[in-house]
């Protein structure tokens, strides 16, 4: 039988069989225990199982001093690029508590929006953060000028300013970015 990558890519069985989509290596996110998303990370790079741990430099204060400290970015997660076949050698890992699931499968998360987090990582020309406030639907917006050129959104009010805010619906967290609205254009449907 003829694979092409237009095919429903689910992980199936037949009759004992592997298919070709238990190979094919995706992105998924892991459920971490409480601050143990480093840990998780260098368990998963022994094994030698890709990953991505977003972390953002924020500085951290305590009564004697000030220090820059690498933080995850999304507390509680890492996302992981494997075949479905090794889906046990991850579940496996220490401080390793779920996938993340959707519709009782664990849920692929697409390879753009892992790119997009990368992307966000390195950008400085905005100020953002990633919230888990549940946003209200709104405008849909074309970035137009700066790091995000290109990228569509959605057009959202929170703490009275205007921010574009991208959605990673697989994992309930929403990316807020601040943007002029100089830089933006109200998308044609």
């Amino acid at each position: 039988m003829n694979y092409s990558p237009a095919m429903d890519m689910t992980p199936q069985k037949t009759n004992g069989v592997t298919h070709i989509s238990d190979h094919i290596p995706k992105w998924y996110a892991l459920y971490v225990s409480s601050r143990a998303e480093k840990k998780v990370e260098i368990e998963l790079s022994r094994k030698g199982i890709e990953h991505f741990l977003p972390l953002k430099t924020t500085l951290r204060r305590w009564s004697d001093r000030k220090k820059l400290v690498d933080m995850p970015l999304i507390p509680g997660y890492i996302f992981i690029r494997i075949p479905y076949k090794n889906y046990l050698e991850a579940l496996q890992t220490r401080h390793v508590v779920a996938f993340v699931r959707f519709e009782g499968k664990p849920a692929v998360i697409q390879d753009n929006q892992i790119d997009f987090l990368k992307r966000m990582l390195k950008q400085t020309d905005y100020e953002w953060e990633v919230t888990t406030e549940e946003l209200s639907p709104g405008q849909k917006v074309e970035i137009i000028a700066g790091p995000f050129i290109g990228m569509e959104a959605e057009l959202i009010a929170i703490k009275g300013k205007k921010r574009v805010g991208v959605r990673i619906e697989q994992i309930n967290n929403v990316l807020l970015v601040e943007i002029p609205m100089e830089d933006l254009t109200i998308k044609k449907i």
